[in-house]
């Protein structure tokens, strides 16, 4: 048995010391299984190939072969558009593991089955019932809602010519990750569902220009409910068909690539719809073939079934859908969905983690669920040098974002959760003067030593109807009457416009190893998001970004765009998100000041409501003259240019706030001003 090495552990973090035992314990199962595979697949390079193997595989001279796990039916046959739906005239056979194949040979030379044409698996469960399914592995699947919201499984084979071809290699790594969270349904101005192929030439070009250089796309894995965000899976290996084909989503993924975008896919292995008739609950007859049987098997809050994460041939087919999107579709990453639900037996649900380490390491922690999030790591870091992997964990594990060799869970980047939920909780229930500038730093720097999280100042779900944007929360209703630059310049949008461009920055500046935007976000986008649904008549006219109102220059949110330009561009030339964390050596909480030094630039941020402050003195270690590299209060980013652009500050070789040097700025209420030597 591979016994774990502590002491890397422990000099990360000397208060994991009691709780070796369990770290051991899982590494334990993960190495046990990591042999495993080595021993009876060879490995994880084919072991997680399996799409190779299962679902439909065309052989160079034509034949096609067609295998699928179900253990539990006692008989199946392979129906479609190609032999009128006949239940007898293409019989399977099955093997001692329960997969079930069949080769179709070739008709003159050519596939018998016609590219897109529908099929499925017919099947006799145990207790003697017939049950269709569509194949597991499916490629492509395609919706018909004027006829069923059950999706049809296609048998998804272009032509040669009609294949896609990759023409670009992956951009390197970034260092800096700035991340563009995307939807590429909602990324039309026009009330319908958007397309690979307009997000490719709209979108793209707006992410590169606005200084991000990563792209997060949800909702890609087919979901039959649009309203779901894309969380309630059926067909794990098809690219959702209602944006599009697979080849314009390679080719949108190939541009990306060509403009030096890393695209990372917001993948759902966390849990599955318990759709019968076009998922994978219940495929073979039971209840229990991919997920756990009974309540085990799931999710009550989420309507929802639960992976048997402990189950070689669910492994098999978790790690090979990561593997498919890498390979296929030349993803770069993933950012895992729901992990807190995955790690604990209590998904979370009706826990409030105080931070104790028992809650981490205790009867809670569903030890089959870590070890695959450790192999899917594992096996994507040593295929994949470039790859990125984000977890989405409110928990704050310990350990989450440690390699694997050291009994770490293996991934790169945790998201900041806590960040978005303190600026919610301070606009909704505090007035600006009681806002508390120590609170604000704590919860920016709070995180893991040697752990990189990603920082972002407001989520998805916010945007969601019945919650609100940071804009919407500072500015409401005066959205819609006082954002022309021709109307007066009212103290709530003067108020907004300020405020979320320091709430913005410091997040960007303080919070993470990465920053994240949700589209739209980044200039205030003006009206939550709500898609098509009963409740609204099916109505498009939320379920879409608006970039006439950016590309308006007659508005303001071109004033928040511009700042999140700068904002990113000036990370792009200073890298302070691969920059050791910041010192803070002000939190002022009768001037509502905070003061730090980060990749060598000062920060200054004012967040009193009323207050100016001129001749202000702050720390700074590096002695020298500091010039302004940025400020909120420029005019092209709706300020009122009281800070001189061309300013110098000189520093004086004496201690101030524990820093060596001190030097004096003019600094705005509701400003940000960052100086640079």
């Amino acid at each position: 048995m591979a016994v774990l090495d502590s002491a890397p552990l422990l000099k990360l973090d000397p208060w994991l010391q009691p709780y070796i035992h369990p770290i051991a314990s899982r590494y334990a199962h993960f190495m046990k299984w990591k042999t495993t595979i080595q021993d009876t697949e060879h490995g994880y390079d084919a072991f997680s190939k399996g799409w190779l193997k299962f679902g439909l595989n065309v052989a160079k001279d034509g034949s096609i072969t067609y295998r699928e796990w179900a253990p539990g039916a006692t008989e199946a046959s392979l129906i479609g558009d190609f032999n009128n739906w006949d239940r007898s005239s293409h019989p399977m056979t099955k093997d001692m593991f329960g997969v079930w194949s069949i080769t179709v040979p070739p008709v003159n030379g050519q596939p018998a089955i016609p590219h897109d044409s529908k099929i499925k698996i017919s099947m006799i469960s145990s207790n003697g019932e017939r049950v269709d399914r569509l194949p597991a592995w499916i490629t492509r699947v395609t919706q018909e809602l004027a006829v069923s919201p059950a999706y049809d499984a296609r048998f998804w084979n272009p032509p040669t010519g009609q294949k896609y071809t990759f023409k670009h290699p992956r951009p390197p790594k970034p260092q800096d990750p700035r991340i563009y969270e995307a939807h590429v349904g909602i990324s039309t101005p026009e009330p319908k569902v958007g397309t690979y192929k307009e997000f490719e030439q709209n979108v793209l070009p707006r992410i590169r220009d606005g200084g991000y250089n990563t792209i997060q796309l949800m909702a890609i894995q087919e979901h039959p409910y649009y309203a779901s965000f894309g969380y309630q899976v059926t067909s794990f290996f098809a690219a959702s068909s209602r944006y599009g084909t697979p080849e314009e989503l390679m080719s949108m993924i190939d541009t990306a690539h060509f403009m030096g975008l890393t695209v990372l896919l917001d993948v759902v292995h966390s849990h599955a719809s318990k759709n019968v008739l076009d998922g994978i609950n219940e495929f073979d007859g039971t209840d229990h073939l991919y997920f756990h049987g009974g309540g085990k098997g799931r999710h009550d809050l989420w309507d929802s079934r639960l992976f048997n994460y402990g189950s070689h041939e669910v492994l098999r087919f978790l790690m090979s859908n990561l593997r498919f999107y890498m390979e296929e579709y030349m993803f770069d990453g993933f950012r895992f969905d729901g992990v807190t639900s995955m790690m604990y037996v209590h998904h979370g649900m009706g826990t409030g983690f105080s931070g104790g380490y028992h809650e981490y390491f205790g009867p809670s922690v569903d030890e089959e669920a870590v070890v695959y999030l450790m192999l899917a790591n594992d096996m994507l870091h040593s295929l994949y040098d470039g790859v990125i992997t984000i977890a989405e964990d409110v928990s704050g594990m310990p350990t989450l974002c440690l390699p694997t060799d050291i009994g770490g869970v293996g991934f790169d980047f945790r998201l900041s959760m806590a960040i978005p939920d303190m600026w919610i909780k301070l606009l909704k229930e505090k007035s600006d003067d009681e806002w508390n500038m120590g609170n604000i730093v704590h919860t920016l720097t709070n995180r893991r030593h040697g752990e990189k999280s990603v920082a972002y100042a407001e989520s998805h779900d916010q945007a969601l109807v019945g919650d609100k944007t940071l804009a919407f929360w500072l500015m409401d209703k005066e959205m819609y009457t006082h954002m022309s630059d021709l109307t007066p310049l009212t103290p709530i949008i003067e108020r907004g416009l300020s405020l979320h461009k320091t709430i913005r920055l410091i997040v960007h500046a303080l919070g993470g190893e990465a920053y994240l935007n949700f589209e739209g976000n980044e200039f205030g986008h003006p009206e939550w998001l709500d898609f098509p649904r009963q409740g609204n008549n099916n109505s498009f006219h939320y379920a879409r970004r608006q970039w006439n109102v950016v590309d308006d220059h007659l508005l303001r949110y071109k004033y928040l765009n511009e700042f999140d330009k700068a904002m990113n561009w000036l990370e792009d030339k200073y890298h302070w998100l691969r920059s050791p964390q910041a010192y803070v050596s002000l939190k002022n909480e009768a001037d509502k000041v905070i003061v730090f030094e980060r990749a060598g630039l000062l920060w200054i941020f004012n967040f009193h409501p009323t207050q100016s402050f001129t001749d202000y003195r702050v720390g700074v270690d590096t002695p020298g003259k500091y010039k302004v590299v940025l400020s909120s209060d420029e005019k092209r980013f709706g300020g009122f240019d009281r800070i001189d652009m061309n300013g110098e500050y000189f520093t004086t070789p004496m201690s101030w706030n524990n820093r060596a040097n001190w030097l004096q700025v003019y600094i705005p209420t509701r400003t940000c001003l960052v100086l640079g030597l």
